[in-house]
C-alpha cells in the first residue's frame, strides 16, 4: 500500500536558490504544524533526511554538508534542523511522491511473483 507524501520547503533567502527539504506524512505534518508536539517526529516525518538543492524546485536533491546545516540552522543535529525547516518552511504538496510498493513493468519478461528478477529479459528474441 502506497502513501501520499508531502515535501516542506525551508528557503533561507526569498532570492536564494538554496533549498532544505524534508519529505512529510501530510496529515501528521498538519496536525504538528497547527500545534500538537504530542506527535512524535518519527510519525511526521517520512524518514530523518534533510536534502538540498541549490538549483530550486528543479533541482536534483542532494545531502547537505554539516556545514550548510551550522551556517542556516546553528546546528548539525537532525532533529533541530528538521524542526527548524518543518516551523519555518511550506509545504508542498508533491505529485507522484509516494511510499511503499511501486509497479514495476512485469511484461519485460525478467519479474516474477516474490519480485525477484530471473534474468532472461528480451535475451532470445
Amino acid at each position: 500500500m502506497t502513501k501520499s507524501l508531502t515535501k516542506v520547503v525551508y528557503k533561507p533567502d526569498t532570492q536564494s536558490t538554496d533549498e532544505y527539504i524534508v519529505i512529510v506524512n501530510p496529515s501528521e505534518y498538519k496536525r504538528w504544524k497547527e500545534g500538537d508536539r504530542t506527535i512524535p517526529l518519527a510519525e511526521v516525518v517520512d524518514s530523518f533526511k534533510v536534502f538540498y538543492s541549490n538549483q530550486g524546485a528543479q533541482g536534483i536533491l542532494g545531502k547537505p554538508s554539516d556545514q550548510q546545516l551550522d551556517n542556516i540552522f546553528g546546528t548539525t543535529k537532525d532533529v533541530d534542523v528538521m524542526t527548524q525547516i518543518l516551523e519555518k518552511g511550506k509545504d508542498q504538496p508533491g505529485n507522484g511522491f509516494t511510499s511503499g510498493t511501486t509497479a514495476t513493468n512485469a511484461a519485460r519478461g525478467s519479474f516474477d511473483s516474490k519480485g525477484k528478477g530471473k534474468g532472461k529479459g528480451l535475451g532470445g528474441i
